[in-house]
Formats: structure tokens, sequence, C-alpha cells
């Protein structure tokens, strides 16, 4: 088992960095909640890891997952130039959002989002062989919970052709909006609507392969994020 990563606290003068230190609206980062990223990671699935290659900008749009470990574990094609830079363990940042409601002003300046975002700031490091099977278990999981018990395990020349990176952070910052319309007073007593429209993403009705084999049902694993 790879060693587990802890996540620093997010206080730059114990980083040393200030990479993560906001400026402006400070109410907006609970600090160091360990917790609150993990659901965040959860809810997201989703992470942009960014990094610089030959002086050149580069982003790379990724599905992530942590582990109970706390490990924030990547993974991709061994062909993937870009995935065996990041682990080569060059400098790295990884942004994670998750958009959880419209806060409807009653004026197009005062309306915003509830979201939480994350940004954190590190390398990659590859797992190793041993590992891997039980990291790709994680992130399949993470996707669809339930499904590795209902597929094959893997063969070893998938595992072979799959590159599995941990994020080792650094520095990281938790930002969350969740409040209620700021309008001032003259538009309070205005016509217009204010309040919040949550966003609950969903998943749509199921469309079987074409090439299905007659009378394999729907398994429960897919079911559940149905219902």
């Amino acid at each position: 088992m790879t060693e587990p990563v802890s996540l620093p606290s997010t206080d730059p003068a114990l980083n040393g960095g200030g990479r993560t230190q906001p400026s402006r609206m400070s109410e907006k980062f609970p600090g160091n909640d360990a917790a609150a990223l993990r659901r965040l990671v959860a809810d997201a699935q989703v992470a942009h890891v960014s990094f610089a290659l030959q002086e050149q900008p580069m982003v790379l749009p990724i599905a992530v997952a942590m582990d109970d470990d706390g490990q924030l574990l990547l993974h991709g094609s061994t062909g993937s130039r870009w995935l065996r830079v990041l682990g080569e363990g060059i400098p790295a940042a990884m942004a994670l959002t998750s958009i959880d409601a419209l806060v409807v002003a009653r004026s197009a300046f005062e309306s915003s989002m509830h979201y939480r975002s994350a940004v954190l700031f590190g390398h990659c490091v590859p797992i190793e062989e041993a590992a891997k099977t039980r990291a790709l278990d994680v992130l399949t999981e993470a996707l669809i919970p339930g499904r590795t018990s209902e597929v094959r395990r893997p063969r070893s020349k998938e595992l072979a052709a799959t590159l599995v990176l941990r994020f080792a952070a650094e520095e990281w910052s938790l930002k969350v909006s969740d409040g209620w319309p700021e309008d001032p007073e003259d538009d309070v007593a205005g016509p217009a609507w204010a309040g919040v429209l949550p966003r609950t993403p969903r998943y749509q009705e199921a469309i079987a392969a074409p090439d299905l084999r007659p009378g394999i049902g729907l398994p429960s694993s897919v079911a559940a994020l149905l219902s």
C-alpha cells in the first residue's frame, strides 16, 4: 500500500507558500476541512490539473477520487504523454469545482452561485504496481458504486496499459459560497423575485449498448444512480 497523503494546513505561515492565501472574501474559506474536501472530490468527480511543459502552460481534465487513506487518485493510459510527464513529479496544481445552486438576486450584478471549489498545489507520484488494482477499484467505485463486484477483474495487460498517479498536495485551500442574495435595500423594495435555485445533477434513463445480448438486465449499480 502506498503511503497516505496528509493534507497540509491552508495557513501560509505554516506551509510557507502563501499561494492559497485568500486575497478577498476570506469568510468563504472554511480552513483546513479535509472532510469537506473529500465531499467535494466525490461530487465533482473531475479535476483539472495544470502544469508547465517546456514553458507552455497545459491543463488536463481527468477523473479523480479519494481513497480511505486520503489519497487523491488519477489514472489514464500509459500512452498519454501528459500523464507520463505528471508522473515524473513536476510541480502541478489541481482545481475542483461543484456548482450547487444559482443565487437569483434582484439584479444581475448581485446574482451568483452556490459553489464549492478547491485549489491544490503539489506533484504527482506513480502508484506502485502492487497497489494499482486497489487504486483502480477506488476510481471505479467513486463513479459507479458497486460496479467492481459486477464485472471481471482487470487483466494484467490492462493494468500494464494504465498509469495510476496520486496527487501529493503540499498546499491547498477550499472555498465555499452558500449565502442568500445580498441585494441593497432599494432593490429589496422593488418588484423583482429573489432566492436560491438548488442544482441536483442526476443521470437520465440508461441507454443499452446496441450489441448488448438479449436478457441482460440493468445492473444494480447503474439502477442505483438512476434512483
